[in-house]
């Protein structure tokens, strides 16, 4: 790694930090600068794990430091999500480059859509702390985590995008509101992160110096995105996330250098 490039990785750290934080697809800004950096797709798929664990241990700090947390439940609903992980990152590994390649792109066109669509805005209208105390039955609960087995087979394979559904779980399942559903979000994904982290590892998919300068950007990322309701310059965000995952698909189909 180049030293000019450390600082570019920084930064791209930070937005990506924020853009998780407040919602989900910072993964699509961090993977393509990754790949395009010249890691290959299993390797950048692995180190960018490093930087979401640092960038949630931020957040769910920052969440906590607010009075905004709930332990008990962020646990229930990470044990089958971490499950789930451990099963997508080894799919992950054991997938061929050439067919991640693919995979890879058209899911993020898939994330790209819902980005452009924001499904979660009619959410972030009110982002006010609304401290209503919410309850889950066990029938609830039950099929919460049931789903969030699957979202973690999500996150554990891919990771970008994986706020939008994970938001859109808690808020129609659980009847969370935003800020409370962007607390557990953190520590959910923090947690069975750990784990797919750990498969991506033990199969030598990770590069810690570009892991390390990534997860220092990630980690102020979250934290700041910790104590915003809703992220500025949203519109230009979205610009700079469509360029990327335009450009992405592109390369992973060989169709620019």
């Amino acid at each position: 790694m180049e030293i000019w490039q450390i600082p570019v990785i920084f930064i791209v750290g930070i937005t990506a930090g924020v853009i998780n934080t407040l919602a989900g697809g910072g993964s699509l800004l961090t993977l393509p600068i990754l790949i395009f950096l010249g890691l290959p797709t299993a390797m950048a798929n692995g180190t960018n794990r490093f930087a979401i664990m640092i960038q949630c241990l931020f957040a769910v700090a920052g969440f906590k430091r607010k009075g905004i947390s709930n332990f008990k439940l962020s646990l229930l609903l990470s044990a089958p999500a971490l499950i789930g992980a451990i099963v997508g990152a080894q799919v992950a590994v054991d997938m061929s480059d050439a067919l991640f390649k693919r995979v890879l792109a058209i899911i993020m066109l898939l994330v790209l859509g819902l980005i452009l669509w924001n499904p979660t805005k009619k959410w972030q209208i009110n982002p006010q702390y609304d401290r209503d105390t919410i309850s889950l039955g066990w029938n609830r609960l039950i099929i919460t985590m049931i789903v969030f087995f699957f979202i973690g087979i999500y996150g554990g394979f891919i990771q970008a995008g994986v706020g939008f559904i994970i938001i859109a779980a808690l808020t129609t399942i659980s009847g969370l509101n935003l800020v409370d559903t962007n607390s557990h979000k953190v520590f959910i994904v923090g947690i069975y992160t750990i784990f797919a982290l750990l498969v991506f590892a033990f199969n030598g998919k990770i590069c810690w110096t570009v892991g390390i300068a990534l997860a220092a950007g990630n980690g102020l990322g979250g934290w700041l995105g910790s104590h915003w309701a809703v992220a500025r310059g949203e519109r230009w965000l979205r610009l700079i996330l469509a360029v990327c995952v335009v450009a992405m698909v592109m390369k992973l189909f060989g169709l620019i250098p």
